[in-house]
């Protein structure tokens, strides 16, 4: 049974709606007030506020009301631009956005509309590096010097990184790649793959059970496009797969689509690519809440291959 009522979510808009106005007073309040408003209203949007989202079972809804939020989060980043919390929530929320609203819509429009496909694709680019230059920020504030050296020594610039810096290095990472990926033949961001490279595998060295796997789930998708030679390969796919359902313990769904988009694809395993969607969309998205949201999101992308199976296998 559904347990997200209209209730529930009329209040999480609310909520969203006195974050704004709240937004409005503190630009026009005294100095120390204004700073003490800021700092107090970025702690509250960079803790876990996504589980608002996160718990929910409307996608619209959720979608409507992300950019209103992401808006927010950067006009309180404007006031106090070293809150490295909140700079890692922007670049996280400005990925997931990218994903979910802008990047799949797109990739579901291929077959029909290329042009328009390819005009959305270049707006989930500018979302993906937008979202990637806060992350580079958050890791530069413990870092100095990490936004310039990246870009000309990888290796040098994630020498000094820890623990604490994973989910920094996991976002950014992902932002990067997801750019190189909607735009496809923009050899200029194609080129930067190293350095996507050499920052999840610092993430995954560091610490490789983080958010519940989270990191393999990247590992699942990226090592099926590279050999084995270049650390990547099937075996290594089927490998992070195994380590991602063990560390979610059952609750995403997720790593079955990314496995049966990938590997299934490459090998060209239409019957096993069948198996992980319909296991998939058996499960019971309101089984654990905090992952409801996700769940129902890649339940919509294993109905959209299994309804585009025949394009995929031959």
């Amino acid at each position: 049974m559904n347990t997200i009522t209209i209730k529930d979510n009329r209040l999480a808009c609310k909520w969203l709606y006195l974050q704004g106005l709240a937004l409005c007073i503190v630009l026009i309040t005294g100095c120390s007030i204004k700073q003490m408003a800021v700092n107090s209203m970025a702690d509250a949007l960079s803790a876990d506020q996504t589980s608002v989202f996160a718990m929910d079972d409307d996608p619209e809804l959720v979608g409507e009301a992300l950019p209103f939020a992401l808006k927010s989060m950067e006009a309180i980043l404007q006031a106090t631009p070293r809150h490295r919390k909140l700079l890692v929530a922007t670049c996280a929320g400005f990925v997931q956005y990218g994903h979910a609203y802008v990047l799949q819509p797109a990739n579901a429009l291929e077959n029909e509309n290329l042009q328009a496909a390819r005009k959305i694709r270049t707006r989930a680019k500018g979302l993906f590096l937008r979202a990637r230059q806060y992350g580079i920020r958050a890791l530069d504030l413990d870092h100095s010097g990490f936004s310039a050296a990246i870009f000309t020594d990888p290796a040098v610039a994630l020498e000094g990184m820890e623990r604490k810096d994973v989910a920094a290095l996991y976002w950014t990472g992902v932002a990067w790649g997801s750019a190189i990926s909607a735009a496809k033949s923009d050899m200029s961001l194609i080129g930067d793959l190293p350095i996507v490279t050499a920052i999840m595998e610092k993430a995954l060295q560091l610490d490789p059970d983080w958010h519940n796997g989270a990191i393999h789930e990247f590992f699942i998708i990226y090592d099926s496009t590279r050999s084995e030679a270049d650390g990547g390969g099937l075996a290594s796919v089927e490998e992070h797969f195994k380590r991602a359902m063990a560390l979610n313990q059952g609750r995403s769904i997720n790593p079955l689509i990314l496995l049966a988009e990938s590997a299934c694809i490459k090998q060209q395993n239409r019957q096993r690519f069948e198996i992980l969607l319909k296991q998939a969309l058996a499960f019971d998205a309101n089984q654990y809440p905090e992952y409801r949201l996700a769940n129902i999101m890649a339940q919509r992308k294993a109905r959209y291959l299994l309804d585009n199976v025949d394009e995929l296998f031959y």
